[in-house]
Order: structure tokens, then C-alpha cells, then sequence
């Protein structure tokens, strides 16, 4: 996901000369380092000081230019209060791009693994909260995050980007959800790359005869309320999946907007994060693997009403 990112942003430079990326010092490991080998004159690294990339990027906004500020998305909360007060509170047009989200920085532990950015970035007003499902969607987003005039968080992971989204032909739009498999017994929505996981887990339960739709959920503020209010009045259960908390992410939005429509379910991460040899056997520690959100379905598909 950080390569599409670099990538990306390089390319969208080419076409807008007003395009700024700044970074805490980390444009290697978030590969933003590729917008600046291509415009030297563009990129800036304030060092390992978050509350002074916010400002920055505040004070480039200011100047008409669309700030792109990249840093960890753990670190990035550093900066939340200038976040908040200088950037959310003036509706400026910048754009927070928090990379090894979630449990994605696998190997530095807990200190490292941002599990409460969706909640803190989701209660500011003005601002919208992207975070794509794999690196194809990063491609799908940014461009139209770019365009979107005001204070945009884009929460993206490391390395680990299974194909969720590849094949799949559509247009990102801002507020938008993506069916990625038809079902009518439950829905599963989330983001990120724990999608794969709900994707095998809704092939496998096809197989024992129950119908689990997956919906790609990458906009988490604003949500497309009447799509997910229709999808809870017909399915009546819903499961969210999520490298977050279960307080305050996608869950919590979606449990707001259809209660008394329908059953939500989260399912995301408790705790501070831990440290393990992948991604995936995080995911597989949390239950949000393909077995754990099967027994899920399936325990509230008999669950008595």
C-alpha cells in the first residue's frame, strides 16, 4: 500500500504544480521519498516533529497550495490538536496521509500500531476519513482525495495488500460503499486489507448454504446513510470488521446509524496492539481471520432474536 502511495503521488505531481508533500522524516519508509526525487522543489521534511508537519501543512494551505503531509498514523495523532485547532477548525484544504496503520507495522509493537486514529480523526467536523481496502483502492482514492477541496485523513497500512479490489471496475467517489459479494442473510462491511479475510469467509459460507454479502466500506466520514440504512432494513444483521478499536471506528458509525434496524456486530481490535511475525497472524491473534469471522457469521445468523 505505501508503494502505490509513493507512485501515486508521483504521478499526480506531474499534472499539478501546486501539489506539496511534506513528511517527519520518514519519506523512506512511506515511500513519499518518490514525489521528491521527481519535484526536489516541492518536497519538504520538517523532521521527526508532527505537531510542526500539521502547521506546515497549514501554512501551505494558506498560501494556496494542496498540502499532502505524510507520517505514521500513531504518530500522526502527535500532531491532533493542531489537527483539530489549526487545520480542522479553519476547514483547510489539507490532506493527512497516516501510513502503517493498524496492526500493519506488525514487528514494532504496540507502540507503533495506531488501533484509535478512525476515532479521534472522526469526531473532528470537516474532516473526511478514507482508509482504502488494498493497494489498487490507494490508486482509486488519492486522486479524488486531491481534488476534494478541504481537510481530507487517509489511512492506509504497510505492506501487506491481498487483492480485495483488483478486479473489480469502479469509479472511488467520496461517501460511496463497493459490493464486493452479493448476500442476502448478513452484511459484512469493513476496510482495509482484513477484507480479504471476509471475503474467503463469505465464498466459504456459500458453501454451507448461507448468504454473507462483503461491502468495501472506504469512506468512513461521510457514510452513504441511505445505502446502509437500505442494506440494514433488508439483511436485519450486520458485521463489521475492522484494525481498530471497536470504540469510535466504522463499527461505531454504522451501530449509530441503524440502531433499531437492524443487529451490529464489531469486531475490531481490543487492547494497545501486540507485537507478532506478520500481519496476518495479528489478525489471526485478534479473530478478524477468515475462520474467526465465519464462526461470527454464523453464531449470529442462531442467535435467538
Amino acid at each position: 500500500m505505501r508503494e502505490a502511495l509513493g507512485v501515486t503521488l508521483a504521478r499526480l505531481g506531474e499534472d499539478n504544480d501546486r501539489l506539496v508533500v511534506i513528511t517527519a522524516d520518514v519519506g523512506e519508509s512511506t515511500r513519499a521519498r518518490y514525489f521528491g526525487e521527481r519535484f526536489p522543489g516541492r518536497y519538504f521534511n520538517v523532521g521527526i516533529s508532527e505537531q510542526d508537519l500539521i502547521g506546515v501543512a497549514v501554512g501551505f494551505a494558506l498560501g494556496g497550495y494542496v498540502p499532502v503531509a505524510v507520517a505514521y498514523a500513531m504518530f500522526m495523532m502527535r500532531g491532533w490538536e493542531q489537527v483539530r485547532n489549526s487545520l480542522g477548525r479553519m476547514n483547510l484544504n489539507v490532506k493527512l496521509v497516516a501510513t502503517h496503520a493498524g496492526l500493519s507495522d506488525f514487528a514494532d509493537g504496540p507502540s507503533h500500531q495506531a488501533l484509535e486514529d478512525i476515532a479521534l480523526m472522526r469526531s473532528l467536523d470537516n474532516m473526511v476519513v478514507i482508509a482504502p481496502a488494498d493497494a489498487w483502492d490507494v490508486e482509486r482514492v488519492l486522486p479524488r482525495v486531491i481534488e476534494h477541496k478541504g481537510p481530507v485523513y487517509v489511512r492506509i497500512g504497510r505492506d501487506y495488500s491481498p487483492p480485495i479490489t483488483m478486479d473489480l471496475d469502479y469509479e472511488f467517489r467520496i461517501g460511496e460503499l463497493y459490493s464486493i459479494v452479493d448476500g442476502d442473510d448478513v452484511a459484512i462491511m469493513g476496510y482495509g486489507p482484513v477484507l480479504y479475510n471476509a471475503v474467503q469467509a463469505a465464498l466459504n459460507l456459500r458453501k454451507m448454504g448461507v448468504s454473507a454479502g462483503v461491502y468495501n466500506v472506504p469512506t468512513i466520514k461521510p457514510l452513504n446513510e441511505d445505502l446502509i440504512r437500505r442494506i440494514a432494513r433488508r439483511v436485519g444483521r450486520i458485521i463489521v470488521v475492522e484494525e481498530h478499536s471497536p470504540r469510535g471506528g466504522l463499527g461505531s458509525a454504522i451501530a449509530e446509524l441503524v440502531s433499531g434496524m437492524a443487529r451490529v456486530r464489531i469486531f475490531g481490535v481490543n487492547g494497545y496492539g501486540h507485537w507478532g511475525r506478520s500481519e496476518e497472524e495479528l489478525l489471526r491473534f485478534y479473530g478478524l481471520d477468515e475462520e474467526s469471522i465465519m464462526d461470527s457469521v454464523l453464531k449470529l445468523l442462531n442467535a435467538p432474536s
